[in-house]
């Protein structure tokens, strides 16, 4: 187990000061473990059927209840947040803590009735903090999902990453709003792979995919908001131009790049042609990382190299 001291902090601080604090990454990031650590009376996981079944009139489920109560995978259960909005201002000392999975999806959801009540904290993978600088060869090749970085060697690592792009494709997206198969699917995300690091063109995209301007945007965006990718906004010293410049695409985890990729090794990423791509990825995602989100605009202005190593 490795302990993450900077996201516990971030929490902590989070906890005391709102009712309500929202835990957003990708699966098997390390939420539910990362929400354990807080001592919660009263757990949900709407992905347990029991748990589900118990919040099927949720009312009388939570409004008896006391102490902290976490509930994981929220975004399955919509009506929830409407709810929680009733419940915090009849009892304003109540603490929730909620997990999900979707970013946009969850905040959309919940910007709509807990506004001024609820504060929200992206988990990723492993810091570089959290491991040390001296396993950064590790973190760049595997990635920072837990399950992934922790394996017994890379063949291990690169089987579970297999899995879980699988999983992630056959079942989550499906779940989002995209109702292509799941091959045709993974080429899409490996096309993505080949345009990593480079300035995003729609037009381009779609022609090479077949299908629409439109529908490519539709697709970034559910990837976005799956923590998949990141679209990284350029640099702009005069916002009142006219002239839109175009984001730069990125995997935001280096292992899964990799894994799409068919990057096995070290040897194998030594000799791919992706490399330089691959570290300015993971440069960026560390930098972004450590930074925090309001300071996202300084790795813009600057660049990764910059402000890290």
């Amino acid at each position: 187990m490795i302990d993450r001291p900077s996201d516990q902090l971030a929490l902590t601080q989070l906890m005391q000061q709102f009712p309500v604090t929202a835990i957003l990454g990708p699966r098997q990031s390390g939420k539910s473990t990362l929400a354990r650590r807080f001592s919660a009376a009263h757990t949900f996981d709407l992905e347990n059927p029991r748990d589900a079944t118990l919040l099927e009139n949720p009312q009388l489920a939570l409004e008896p209840l006391s102490g902290l109560i976490v509930v994981d995978e929220i975004q399955r259960k919509r009506d929830l947040f409407p709810l929680l909005r009733f419940l915090i201002d009849h009892r304003p000392q109540q603490q929730y803590l909620i997990l999900g999975s979707a970013s946009r999806e969850l905040l959309r959801q919940s910007s709509e009735s807990l506004a001024g009540r609820i504060a929200y904290h992206e988990l990723g993978g492993f810091r570089l903090a959290d491991i040390g600088p001296n396993h950064w060869r590790s973190l760049w090749l595997r990635g920072g999902l837990p399950l992934s970085y922790l394996a017994n060697d890379d063949e291990a690592s690169y089987r579970w990453r297999e899995q879980y792009v699988a999983t992630f494709l056959e079942r989550d997206i499906p779940q989002l709003g995209i109702l292509i198969p799941a091959a045709t699917l993974r080429r899409f995300c490996t096309m993505l792979c080949h345009y990593h690091g480079q300035v995003l063109n729609y037009a381009e995209l779609s022609r090479a995919f077949g299908i629409s301007d439109t529908t490519v945007r539709r697709y970034l965006e559910i990837l976005e908001g799956t923590f998949m990718i990141r679209l990284l906004q350029p640099w702009h010293v005069n916002t009142s131009k006219r002239l839109v410049k175009r984001p730069k695409l990125y995997s935001r985890d280096s292992g899964l790049f990799h894994s799409l990729l068919a990057i096995r090794d070290e040897r194998d990423l030594a000799t791919h042609n992706k490399l330089g791509a691959s570290w300015e990825g993971f440069a960026l995602e560390v930098a972004c990382r450590s930074l925090g989100k309001r300071n996202e605009e300084l790795v813009r202005k600057k660049g990764t190299f910059q402000i890290i190593f």
